[in-house]
Formats: C-alpha cells, sequence, structure tokens
C-alpha cells in the first residue's frame, strides 16, 4: 500500500497589487476616483496527491504559479483557500540565499540555514564538513555572505539543503545559477535523491532534465493544473508550438552534462 507524501486540496492564493506606494498618493487617487489597487490569483483550485517516493517536475511559463505551489508546500505561505499536507521533514531550495543573513559569515549561515530546515546542532556538526566540502567556497567560508556571488549564494544553500535528511524535497530552478562544475554536482546529487525514495518537486523549464529527474509532469496555466501526467506527454503539453522537436540552449547545456556524469 502506498504511503501519499503530498496531498494539495483545492487550493487558492491571491496577492495584492498596490498601484500607489505612499499614502499621500493612494489618497489623492480615490479623490480623482482612480484604481487604488487590485488582487492576482497566483493560484486556483489546484488539486493533486503525489506517493511517497515519485519525482514530480513542475513546469510552466513565468507567472504561472510555479513559485507560489512550491512555498505553500514548503509551509512558507497558507492558501486562501483549500489545504496542503504533507508528511515528514521537508528541504530543499526555493529562492538563492533564502534563509541566509548577509552580515553573517558562510559558516555560521550554515548553522542557522539547517536549523530554519529542522537540524539540530549535533546534526549539524556531524555534516558540517561533508556540507562546506560540496559548497566549496573556499577561504570564503568565513566571511560574510552579503559579499558573495549569486553563484556562491547558490552553492552554499544547496549543499546545505541537499544533506537535510528529509523525506520531500524541493527544487525552485537549482541549476540556472552556478557554473558548470556545480551544475553537475547538483544533478549527480539530485539523481541520488530520486533513487534513495525521497519524494522530489523539481521546477525547471528544461525539458531535458525534466526527462532525466522525473517521473510524473505538472503543467501549471495561469494558476490552474493544465496538465498532469506522463513526462512525455507533458512535454509536448507545454510545448504546444511543436518546438518541442528542437532542444533550447538550455537543454543542450543539460545533455552535455549529463554525459559528464
Amino acid at each position: 500500500m502506498s504511503v501519499t507524501s503530498i496531498v494539495v486540496d483545492d487550493v487558492s492564493k491571491q496577492f495584492s497589487l498596490q498601484y500607489q506606494r505612499t499614502l499621500k498618493k493612494k489618497i489623492m487617487a480615490r479623490m480623482q476616483g482612480a484604481e487604488t489597487g487590485d488582487t492576482f490569483s497566483a493560484l486556483s483550485n489546484v488539486s493533486f496527491e503525489v506517493p511517497q517516493g515519485q519525482s514530480i517536475g513542475l513546469m510552466g511559463l513565468n507567472g504561472s504559479g510555479k513559485s507560489t505551489l512550491l512555498k505553500l508546500i514548503c509551509g512558507v505561505m497558507r492558501p486562501d483557500q483549500g489545504q496542503v499536507l504533507t508528511r515528514g521533514r521537508i528541504s530543499g531550495l526555493i529562492a538563492t540565499g533564502a534563509g541566509f543573513h548577509p552580515q553573517l559569515t558562510g559558516r555560521e549561515n550554515i548553522y542557522m540555514n539547517a536549523a530554519i530546515l529542522g537540524m539540530n546542532q549535533q546534526e549539524t556538526d556531524a555534516k558540517f564538513d561533508d556540507i562546506a566540502g560540496f559548497a566549496d567556497v573556499g577561504r570564503f567560508l568565513d566571511t560574510p555572505v552579503g559579499n558573495y556571488s549569486s553563484g556562491m549564494f547558490a552553492r552554499l544553500g544547496f549543499s546545505v539543503a541537499v544533506h537535510v535528511d528529509c523525506d520531500i524535497f524541493v527544487a525552485d530552478e537549482v541549476l540556472a545559477v552556478g557554473d558548470r562544475p556545480f551544475k553537475r554536482k547538483c544533478l549527480k546529487r539530485m539523481q541520488e535523491i530520486r533513487e534513495s525514495g525521497i519524494t522530489m518537486f523539481y521546477v525547471s523549464h528544461s525539458a531535458g532534465s525534466v526527462r532525466r529527474m522525473c517521473d510524473r509532469v505538472i503543467v501549471l496555466e495561469k494558476g490552474r493544473v493544465g496538465y498532469d501526467g506522463a513526462v512525455a506527454e507533458g512535454i509536448r503539453y507545454l510545448h504546444y508550438d511543436g518546438s518541442d522537436d528542437e532542444p533550447d540552449t538550455e537543454d543542450q547545456m543539460d545533455e552535455e552534462l549529463a554525459s559528464d556524469i
């Protein structure tokens, strides 16, 4: 009997849009009868279930609601309607440098970020050398992360996330930042996560990566589930103009990286 890892039940999420930033401008706009704000529906009536150990490729155009859905699954935000249920510990990377304090060193941020992800000090102590070695930021480990490049941020954040003992792993465009050796190492580690039986949610615009990493594809369209099913059909659904026959530059790079592993 399979165990359900994630349940997303009739979930909707809205955000407020403000057209004027200051109180003075809002008052003037109201006096003139102009709109001062609006609401934006990021997710509308989204429902699906994920069994333990399945790897989901979450795809869709920019603004389709992918990052919002991941934040709801991670518990960073709450839905306005419906419910999100998850089983076990969740780890992953939903934003480069999320949970880092710019004035703390890389070493200090490893401990803080690990604590945010549910690790205690003893667990972090035991895995610290592996985390630091994977991140490979060298002598910058003891300098404030506010001085890091985006690539160094990504290496440190991903390194902490993949060393957490978890039941669900989420990754939002984790391969979009970083150099070639880092991306190669990420791909190898994510394949290990997939093979270990951990549930994985992987957001990517790369059809090649999704084909290799995932068992199932969910495509979001303007906040709604447009497709949920087999990987090949999901990629064809997303590339409705037929362009999937010609891989883009990111797909070509992913294929080259995979061949190097």
